[in-house]
């Protein structure tokens, strides 16, 4: 009787864990693989772990899981650059750029970016691996990472200033544990990852001592800028101009210019004729209120009544779904160039995101399998594509400005903006308007650069941007690494 009560105690405890999955607070799994880059073989080495956070007594409160790739045959590695890529939400996961973007695994879509069948992955051969070593970090609650500590307060983690903290010590440790203080190193943010790493900029300098030599910032947030009101409504103008030209809803004339031909003509007048006219708000009379509608319709493939319905002020969530309305569709938030299929078509937005639910018909599956198959990375834990992280405090953002800061304080620290012309969350024109709000003095502007590309938020599904977009990465940091014995002085 005695045995079978020890039996049975031990089949609960083992039922308990299968029930209850954990991840450990510090471990890491090492595999070795093979690659081609821009028809040169690579090998590397991939690490597959977690790193603890630890709270002021040292006692780890969570754990943050990562991939870190690292070129084979480099003898020397000070010399050797540092990637440190995050993703948005944000509660999304590393897992976008990782396997679609900057890695060196590829997951199986179309050259447009489309899901296809049987799901799988494949080598990437346009990845940065051949001129950089690559870290994808998930914050806490996405991919495996967890709080580990229940009474660890949320706050600790979920905030616009409480993530740039707890990651700047996390990064700390990380680049101590590799030994790549002397590394120069690179800060990469997608969405609103871009706002994690331009607070990231200014915090490893201040509080980690730690300076960087670029960021990039892929389809960038608002990065704490102010932009309501007419400021709002115009800088959106372009964006609805660059994905009613893909859907070929313009007048000839501006159709059968080139996008990048088209777009200056636009942004001018958004700037010039469009913001003034939206200050004056009633005072306009309905001749100049006409005669914008009349402008707004020719760019934006808008029915004028829906612009004057709107008194000029059209939602892109009313762009979203009035575009082809008449078609039977609407195109999607993220990127523009996808269509869905709404219940009805009246309303006054879409039913849902046709981009979005297209990337996690293909996403999901590769990562899981690549996670466990390739890197050997087995656990119980699901990979939170997207996690729980709220609430979320997103007081006090002057991530913008931070980033500014850094930039002024380091002459070494350059910055490249990538955005999709057809990206309706974080627009193309709204990523300059940044780069123009952080940089008043027009100093910094020989250190910053724009790539526009002819896709959406993830410009990189598209194989043509894919390539391309490596490649800018690839000259961004060649560019960025100072001459030898260059001291850091204005």
């Amino acid at each position: 009787m005695k045995h079978l009560l020890s039996t049975l105690t031990a089949i609960a405890i083992c039922l308990l864990s299968v029930a209850q999955p954990t991840i450990p607070a510090d471990s890491v799994i090492i595999t070795t693989h093979e690659t081609s880059i821009k028809g040169k073989h690579i090998n590397y080495t991939a690490y597959k772990g977690t790193q603890p956070v630890w709270d002021e007594d040292g006692k780890p409160i969570a754990t943050v899981d990562y991939t870190y790739y690292e070129r084979d045959g480099i003898d020397d590695r000070t010399s050797r650059p540092l990637v440190i890529s995050f993703n948005g939400g944000p509660g999304s996961a590393s897992v976008w750029m990782q396997i679609a973007y900057t890695g060196p695994t590829l997951l199986e879509i179309d050259d447009e970016g489309y899901p296809i069948q049987p799901y799988g992955i494949k080598k990437n051969p346009y990845s940065i691996l051949d001129v950089a070593d690559i870290v994808f970090i998930n914050p806490v609650n996405t991919g495996y990472s967890r709080i580990l500590d229940k009474e660890a307060k949320k706050s600790t983690f979920f905030g616009v200033n409480a993530d740039i903290k707890y990651l700047a010590e996390w990064i700390n440790t990380f680049v101590t544990r590799q030994n790549r203080w002397p590394s120069p190193k690179y800060l990469i943010g997608e969405s609103y990852g871009t706002t994690r790493v331009s607070g990231l900029a200014l915090e490893l300098q201040s509080n980690q001592w730690m300076y960087l030599n670029g960021v990039i910032l892929v389809s960038p947030t608002d990065l704490g800028i102010e932009r309501g009101g007419p400021i709002a409504v115009a800088l959106r103008l372009p964006y609805f101009a660059a994905t009613a030209w893909f859907h070929k809803v313009l007048p000839a004339d501006l159709q059968q210019k080139d996008l990048t031909a088209m777009l200056p003509e636009v942004e001018q007048y958004a700037v010039d004729e469009f913001l003034p006219a939206l200050v004056k708000g009633g005072t306009l009379t309905q001749a100049e209120k006409q005669a914008i509608a009349t402008k707004v319709a020719r760019y934006s493939g808008l029915p004028e009544k829906v612009i004057l319905q709107n008194n000029l002020d059209v939602p892109t969530s009313l762009f979203w779904k009035e575009l082809l309305r008449d078609s039977g569709y609407t195109v999607g938030r993220l990127d523009s160039r996808y269509l869905g299929i709404d219940r009805r078509d009246a309303g006054e937005r879409p039913d849902f995101n046709a981009e979005l639910t297209s990337w996690l018909h293909s996403f999901t599956p590769a990562i899981n399998y690549y996670m466990r198959n390739e890197l050997n990375f087995k656990t119980d834990v699901k990979y939170n594509m997207f996690g729980p992280v709220h609430p979320w405090d997103r007081s006090d953002d002057r991530t913008g400005e931070n980033l500014r800061a850094a930039m002024a304080q380091n002459p070494y620290l350059h910055l490249m903006v990538q955005s999709g012309y057809y990206d309706g969350a974080c627009d193309y024109f709204n990523a300059k308007y940044n780069m123009w709000q952080m940089d008043p003095s027009g100093r910094l502007k020989d250190r910053m650069s724009f790539v526009g590309y002819r896709s959406g938020h993830m410009m990189y599904l598209r194989k043509e941007d894919l390539e391309k977009g490596n490649e800018d990465i690839r000259n961004f940091i060649k560019a960025s690494i100072p001459e030898k014995g260059l001291p850091a002085k204005y």
